[in-house]
């Protein structure tokens, strides 16, 4: 749930406490739950973009924690050497929102459904997706060279 979250483009300690938050949720509403899975990403989903709209300009910079991490310093080790989550976080906000569903595990057609999208529109920003994160990491990979 918590990578789900920071596919999408939320810091890991807000993508942690969403991720308690939904899952609280989720036990409380158990019996009324028909797709458990789907329900908590839909669900997370949406605190996310709420969270994302009430925040306001921050004064500074503040660091992302990753207290949940034993090792932070592996942490920004990993995403230097792994280019694909800076990748996924330079595409727009409905094509992150459509990669992460994907790469949690759902069908372009099970996400239209929990979206309420078409699913022509999730396989077309699913396409565009793909495209930018593959034209960025060719241009990432040009510049590396030179």
């Amino acid at each position: 749930m918590t990578a789900f979250l920071v596919n999408q483009g939320a810091g890991v300690d807000v993508a942690s406490d969403i991720a308690q938050e939904v899952m609280t949720d989720a036990f409380r509403c158990w019996t009324g739950i028909q797709h458990p899975k789907a329900w908590v990403y839909k669900a997370a989903s949406h605190v996310l973009i709420r969270k994302v709209a009430s925040v306001e300009e921050p004064v500074a910079d503040v660091p992302v924690a990753t207290s949940l991490l034993p090792q932070p310093d592996h942490i920004a080790e990993w995403e230097a050497e792994h280019d694909a989550l800076l990748l996924v976080r330079g595409l727009a906000p409905r094509q992150r929102q459509v990669l992460a569903w994907t790469l949690a595990g759902f069908t372009p057609t099970d996400i239209a459904e929990h979206l309420g999208l078409s699913a022509e529109t999730v396989r077309a920003n699913l396409k565009r997706a793909r495209r930018n994160a593959t034209a960025a990491y060719r241009t990432a990979q040009g510049e590396e060279e030179r």
